[in-house]
């Protein structure tokens, strides 16, 4: 998908191709007249010819490309002072024309420094988790009793740190995170209860890695110098975890689950969605299908500093600011008002809804894109074709991300901005525009 995007022109560069077909023509057109008057009056042909030729160069603007490019440079430069990096001329004009902004939610808007904070058990138990930063400050505290737990003391809680901590491919080393911060989190967790070390005890016969098509993670482990069949240990997104389960856990014994239990936890999991948290769902089992439901993990990810403030000038600005997202819709719906996206009226959209949505490529179609300001659950495919969709709509569009994910979308934007501190290198090798201080306000 990559390979097959194209970065669009900027408008700079249209209004030079624009300019300079409209000079050729008129050129082309006066001195042809020109030339064909002094021939109808009997002057010589090759004088006339040498005329022509004469106007064509004195019309052409030699000193226009100069003037342009002294002016972007001088753009750039006061750009970089602000610790913003345009590794393209034109980029500089087209970040004056944006008149809508496609952000990804995870490390861009918010802060990406994730942080357990809610347990919720399959058979019912719920803890909060206490402590922030990737290390074992702080503790997990059973609700109602505020009994601090630790290890197994509580079967159910130990079993979900448990798989938390083994579907896990991130290292904590001096309360800094190497690999993913959601699994950083999960292990700062592990930590909290002292179950850090449980991962050792198992060795990894396979990895089925995450993406953003299946929104799940699994994978296949054995206990080391125990002659025991085989475990799986899954992470995801509840609504695709959950279609994999056919048990859930009871104090350590795995039951039948009945359609009730799952809409419990379906209506736990947007509860706990709407107060802004990240859900994942963990399972384990012999058997990929026939697994066992463990729990929901709640964590934080707070917005960054100074976005509510960026949105709200950009929004004032008569800039639309769209966010789009991998998450539910309640944790989007709830990060979104907390920014202030659109002033609180928020109009959300799935990525399947928008696979469903009938001629996208239609100006009608691409216009009600245009009027949503959430989407969710959405895969970088589906990214792409909201950019392309108001593209089409005749917006000048900026994505910004900080991920792989994002790739595709910051390359077929009209102005792709990556995050210089945080993330991946492709994304910076894509964009056109790279922010060192990843902070937006100050730009």
């Amino acid at each position: 998908v990559l390979s097959c995007s194209q970065t669009p022109k900027t408008p700079l560069q249209k209004s030079m191709d624009r300019l300079g077909k409209q000079l050729t023509l008129f050129s082309f057109g006066i001195i042809g007249l020109i030339m064909l008057i002094g021939w109808l009056q009997g002057k010589h042909l090759l004088s006339m010819f040498t005329i022509g030729v004469s106007l064509a160069v004195a019309a052409i603007p030699e000193g226009l490309p100069i003037v342009v490019t002294v002016t972007l440079v001088l753009g750039v430069l006061r750009m970089a002072k602000k610790r913003v990096i345009v590794k393209k001329l034109p980029i500089v004009e087209t970040l004056g024309c944006c008149n809508v902004i496609c952000s990804d939610k995870t490390g861009t808007l918010t802060a990406n420094e994730m942080t357990v904070t809610r347990l919720v058990t399959s058979d019912g138990f719920q803890a909060e988790v206490s402590g922030v930063g990737y290390n074992g400050e702080g503790n997990v505290y059973l609700l109602p009793s505020k009994e601090i737990l630790k290890e197994f003391s509580n079967v159910s809680v130990g079993k979900l740190v448990e798989a938390g901590c083994v579907v896990n491919n991130a290292i904590i080393r001096k309360n800094s995170v190497i690999g993913q911060p959601t699994e950083g989190a999960l292990l700062a967790l592990a930590m909290k209860m002292e179950l850090a070390d449980i991962k050792d005890s198992y060795a990894r016969k396979k990895e089925i890695p995450f993406s953003s098509e299946q929104k799940w993670m699994a994978v296949k482990c054995t206990l080391k110098n125990q002659d025991q069949e085989d475990i799986y240990f899954m992470k995801g997104a509840f609504e695709e975890v959950i279609r994999y389960c056919t048990m859930y856990n009871s104090s350590g014994i795995s039951l039948m689950l009945t359609p009730q239990q799952k809409a419990s936890y379906q209506q736990e999991e947007k509860r706990m969605g709407s107060s802004g948290l990240r859900v994942l769902a963990l399972a384990s089992g012999s058997e990929l299908g026939k697994l066992t439901f463990l729990g929901l993990v709640g964590i934080i990810d707070p917005p960054r500093a100074g976005v509510k403030e960026a949105v709200q000038v950009l929004v004032e600005s008569g800039v639309s600011v769209k966010m789009i997202t991998g998450d539910a819709l309640e944790t989007a719906v709830a990060i979104g008002q907390n920014i202030g996206l659109c002033n609180g009226k928020l109009k959300a959209m799935s990525g399947e809804e928008l696979d469903q949505v009938a001629d996208i490529h239609l100006i009608p179609s691409c216009v009600f894109v245009f009027q949503i300001s959430i989407f969710f659950r959405t895969s970088p495919k589906h990214k792409l074709k909201i950019i392309k969709a108001l593209q089409r709509a005749g917006a000048i569009v900026s994505m910004t991300g900080d991920g792989v994910n994002d790739a595709v979308a910051l390359k077929s934007a009209d102005i792709g901005i990556a995050m210089g501190q945080a993330g991946t290198d492709e994304r910076c090798i894509i964009c056109n525009t790279l922010l060192v201080c990843n902070n937006r306000h100050r730009t």
